[in-house]
């Protein structure tokens, strides 16, 4: 099982990361928007250095612009993750345009994520050409009417294994249990689902009866 954490919050990592429970982390343009930051101008070698420092085997990030300037872009993150001692990973999203850029990224060396998939037919491209991890927006899917659970099945006999099968948008830590159950085994989660999966109510009552037990036995 492999899990991922979905940020670009530096704070979440600081606070998540050390529990040892994710291989990496992975964000987007959207996600760094929300942690304040202007995508253009992160400096990947100090964000790959400090996902390292925490203990990040991997960093994922998601091209962006003209799809001229992927190839460097990718070029860039790769040679920043090489330098940091972590596998960068770049994201690219499934639309004509940008698929045409991958095999010159591919030609690079580095791993390569397809993202933005709602469709098993994706999977078959993915595939296709080689991509090492395949993102379906799990959450999304759903809230747009399809049968995401049964697409995702699909994609899990499409692949085989090869692309990696990353579930993304999820809304809740019951639809990583239920997916978990069909076999799938790499995920990546928000802060607030990470937490979710790291407590739970009964838990904290059955340790709160065990301290009191130990206070009680003291006296």
């Amino acid at each position: 099982m492999d899990l991922y954490l979905d940020s670009a919050d530096e704070a979440d990592w600081e606070d998540l990361m050390p529990a040892g429970l994710f291989r990496g982390i992975t964000t987007n343009p959207l996600l760094a928007q929300r942690a304040g930051l202007t995508y253009p101008t992160i400096d990947w070698a100090a964000k790959a250095r400090r996902a390292r420092g925490l203990g990040a085997q991997e960093l994922h990030a998601q091209v962006f612009g003209p799809t001229e300037g992927y190839v460097d872009w990718a070029g860039t993150l790769y040679e920043a993750g090489k330098a940091a001692g972590l596998k960068a990973v770049v994201k690219i999203p499934m639309t004509p345009e940008a698929l045409r850029m991958v095999p010159q990224i591919k030609d690079l060396g580095g791993a390569i994520l397809l993202t933005a998939v709602y469709h098993p037919k994706q999977a078959i491209v993915a595939k296709a050409l080689g991509a090492d991890f395949l993102a379906p927006y799990f959450g999304r899917m759903a809230e747009a009417g399809r049968p995401a659970l049964d697409m995702l099945e699909q994609m899990h006999v499409i692949t085989a294994g090869r692309p990696r099968i990353l579930v993304a948008s999820l809304r809740d830590a019951d639809q990583v249990v239920a997916l978990a159950h069909r076999g799938l085994d790499c995920f990546t989660l928000s802060p607030a689902i990470a937490r979710s999966l790291l407590s739970d109510p009964l838990t904290e009552e059955a340790t709160a009866a065990f301290e009191a037990a130990t206070t009680a036995s003291e006296r």
